[in-house]
Order: C-alpha cells, then sequence, then structure tokens
C-alpha cells in the first residue's frame, strides 16, 4: 500500500489514480494511523511553498514524514520535490523538511513557470531504471533546486542546467509530474513501487 499524503494541496486524484493503473494500490489520507499501514509515501505538490509547508505542519504530516523516511521511501512531486529541501525564497525565506540540503530559488531566465514538455538527462538511481536519457516529461513550475552534485538524479535544460530529479537516502523528488508523463511517468512510479 502506498499513502498518498493529503494536506489540503495538490492533485491527490491523479496520483492515485497512476499507482492503481500500475496494479498498485494507494490510499489518500491525512490520518497517520492509516499511513502507519503503507510501505511507501507520496508527498505531491501544487501552489504555494509557504501555504504548503504551513499545511503540513499544522496537521502533523511534516513531523510524520519526518519520523518515517528513516525506514520508508517517500517520494515527493513538483511543489513535493520542494517540500524536502532546507528552504525555499518563494515569497520570502521558508523552512522545509531538511531531508536534502539545498534551496528552491527561482528562475530569472525564460518563460516562467516553465511549463510543458522537457527532457531529463544524466539519470540514475533506481529510480530511473528502464528510462532513456533524454526522455520527456511534464513540468510546471516556477522554483527549481540548488542542492549538492551528489544529490542530483536527474538534470533539465531550460536556460540553465537544473536538478530535475533528487535523491538522498529514502527521500526522493522530481519537479516533474509523472503521473502527466505518459509512459515515462508510470515507469518511474512502478520503479518507486518496486524500491
Amino acid at each position: 500500500m502506498i499513502g498518498i499524503l493529503d494536506y489540503g494541496m495538490g492533485n491527490l486524484r491523479s496520483v492515485q489514480k497512476a499507482i492503481e493503473f500500475l496494479g498498485g494500490k494507494a490510499v489518500v489520507t491525512s490520518d497517520t494511523g492509516t499511513l502507519d499501514g503503507c510501505e511507501r509515501l507520496i508527498l505531491p505538490g501544487v501552489g504555494s511553498f509557504a501555504a504548503g509547508m504551513e499545511n503540513l505542519r499544522a496537521s502533523g504530516l511534516a513531523d510524520y514524514v519526518l519520523r518515517r523516511v528513516p525506514d520508508t521511501p517517500v517520494l515527493g512531486i513538483c511543489l513535493g520535490m520542494q517540500f524536502l529541501l532546507s528552504s525555499s525564497e518563494e515569497e520570502g525565506e521558508h523552512a522545509g523538511l531538511g531531508l536534502i540540503p539545498g534551496k528552491a530559488v527561482r528562475f530569472t531566465q525564460g518563460k516562467i513557470p516553465h511549463m510543458g514538455w522537457n527532457g531529463v538527462e544524466e539519470m540514475r538511481s533506481p529510480l530511473m531504471e528502464g528510462i532513456a536519457a533524454g526522455t520527456q516529461f511534464y513540468f510546471v513550475h516556477s522554483y527549481y533546486a540548488c542542492v549538492a552534485p551528489e544529490d542530483v538524479i536527474g538534470k533539465t535544460e531550460y536556460h540553465i542546467s537544473f536538478a530535475s530529479a533528487i535523491a538522498r537516502g529514502n527521500a526522493y523528488g522530481v519537479q516533474f509530474h509523472p503521473e502527466k508523463s505518459g509512459a515515462a511517468g508510470l515507469q518511474l512510479l512502478r520503479n518507486f513501487m518496486r524500491l
């Protein structure tokens, strides 16, 4: 069972449907008792970093993720990936979960948000197994992760080269939306289900 964390933001049902399409079981919930029965956790996200982190903290889910991640794979999607970082500069400086050292910073070039299909290169990690370098995924974001090179498991070009997939320990994050990225996105979710 995969737990999809419901903190009041994010496209939760589309992630759940993708997992179910792959033959997995997923539950959308904020109830930690229910989440205790899940072997993997997904932290989706759409919207503002500050509001999202406030909701995560108020619901107790921020502390819950921190307790579970030593023994449980956690996948952050889009804003959910940025929550894994130390901080974000969106709407001022705001602290994240700190699972992967780094900061979410705003693009300064190109049309913002970066929206649409773009390739992911330099992929490594079991999360990316069976996905060819350059494969296109669907993005919608105005901020990107600045992290140490050793935590980068995928890169994308959009006026600059940025980390579009990151990982440290059991914490994994992708800036793109696998649930909206066709066969490649389903393969990534399948890989996560096998971690």
